[in-house]
């Protein structure tokens, strides 16, 4: 249901909702391996974020990316709806483009009610609620 981009990005996200915050901003060569995803990808997407102010950076010496107690209040869908966009969240789980509730695909009433559960779950979870009790990596991010 979540595109590579979306998940790589929430787990960049989830790790500087774990060890960032204004006074402590991160770069991304410090992430990278942690989560498990290519530097120069995962720049790029952070790099959107902080575009659409889902998360916040600072450019210069002590710069990087880290997020604010606004920015932990963002929802997971914030984040996804930035990344995959509003088209894809919406769109069919087989891709077919005219699949709707006139005209639906094979999959569509089997899996419609859970696809929107899960969208509800995106909506009403937010960075916050993921890591609130949270201190253990391996949680996040096992190896």
């Amino acid at each position: 249901m979540l595109s590579n981009s979306s998940k790589y990005a929430i787990k960049g996200v989830l790790y500087l909702a774990l060890n960032s915050d204004e006074t402590h901003k991160i770069m991304v060569r410090d992430i990278f391996e942690v989560v498990h995803v290519p530097e120069a990808y995962l720049a790029k997407l952070l790099q959107e974020l902080s575009r659409h102010n889902v998360i916040s950076s600072t450019r210069g010496p002590r710069g990087g990316f880290y997020l604010s107690a606004e920015d932990r209040k963002r929802t997971l869908m914030d984040i996804v709806r930035v990344i995959d966009g509003e088209k894809r969240i919406k769109s069919c789980v087989l891709g077919i483009q005219d699949c709707d509730m006139d005209n639906p695909c094979v999959l569509h009433k089997l899996v419609g009610a859970n696809k929107s559960k899960f969208l509800r779950v995106l909506q009403r979870t937010t960075i916050l609620d993921l890591v609130e009790g949270k201190q253990d990596l391996e949680e996040f991010f096992p190896i």
